[in-house]
C-alpha cells in the first residue's frame, strides 16, 4: 500500500542518472497526468542475465536510499543472431565497442533480426515491487542511420515504421512505439488504478 500522503500525489520518482531515459519516460507519464521527478542517484546494479532480476533489486536497494515509493528501469537491446547479446550488458558495450563493433559482429550476416527490452520495477515503502515490460521487436540495420535519441538507436529499425531507425524518429514519434514507451504505459496505466 502507498502511504496515505504518497496516494495524494501522482508524482512519480525515477531513479537514473540517464536523462535520454528519464526524457523518455516523464514524457510518456505527462501524456496520462502523471508527474514524474529524476532521481539521479548511484543504483545498485548486479550482474545478471535477467533484465527483471537487475531492476527489481536495484528498485529494492534504491526505496530505502529515497525513502519514497521508486522506479527503476532497465533496458538492453537483444539481437538474434548473437544469441542475445548485448542484452543486460547493452550499456558496457556501448560504452566499449559502440555502435561499429556491434556492426563488425554483425558483418555480412543476413539475420539481423533483434528486439529492445524495458522492464520497469515499482517498489513502495512496504517493500512491495510491481514489474512492467515492454518490447519492440525490429532488426539491426547495416549502418548507422539518424541523429536523434542515445545508445544503439541510429542501428536498430523497428517493425512496420517503414524501415527508420530510432534515431531517424522524432522524440515523440519514437515515444509512440518504443519499448521505454510501452513499459512505462503500462506502469501508468496500473498507477493510475492503484492510486485510485
Amino acid at each position: 500500500m502507498l502511504l496515505k500522503e504518497e496516494s495524494k500525489s501522482n508524482v512519480i520518482r525515477i531513479v537514473t542518472r540517464n536523462e535520454h531515459k528519464f526524457r523518455e519516460a516523464s514524457y510518456v507519464l505527462s501524456l496520462m497526468g502523471i508527474k514524474s521527478v529524476q532521481i539521479p542517484i548511484k543504483r545498485l546494479e548486479i550482474q545478471s542475465e535477467n533484465l527483471e532480476d537487475i531492476a527489481l533489486i536495484g528498485a529494492r536497494d534504491a526505496v530505502k536510499n529515497v525513502g519514497k515509493p521508486i522506479v527503476v528501469e532497465d533496458a538492453g537491446l537483444f539481437i538474434n543472431y548473437l544469441n542475445g547479446f548485448p542484452g543486460p550488458y547493452s550499456s558496457y558495450v556501448f560504452k566499449t565497442i559502440g555502435i561499429d563493433g556491434i556492426l563488425r559482429l554483425m558483418n555480412n550476416v543476413k539475420d539481423r533480426r533483434a528486439k529492445f527490452s524495458s522492464v520497469i520495477a515499482y517498489c513502495d515503502l512496504d517493500g512491495k515491487c510491481r514489474i512492467f515490460k515492454g518490447i519492440t521487436y525490429g532488426k539491426i540495420s547495416l549502418k548507422p542511420r539518424g541523429s536523434s535519441g542515445f545508445g544503439f538507436d541510429p542501428i536498430f529499425e523497428p517493425e512496420n515504421c517503414g524501415g527508420l531507425t530510432y534515431a531517424e524518429m522524432s522524440f515523440e514519434e519514437k515515444c509512440k512505439i518504443s519499448h521505454r514507451a510501452k513499459a512505462f504505459k503500462a506502469f501508468g496505466e496500473w498507477f493510475l488504478r492503484y492510486v485510485n
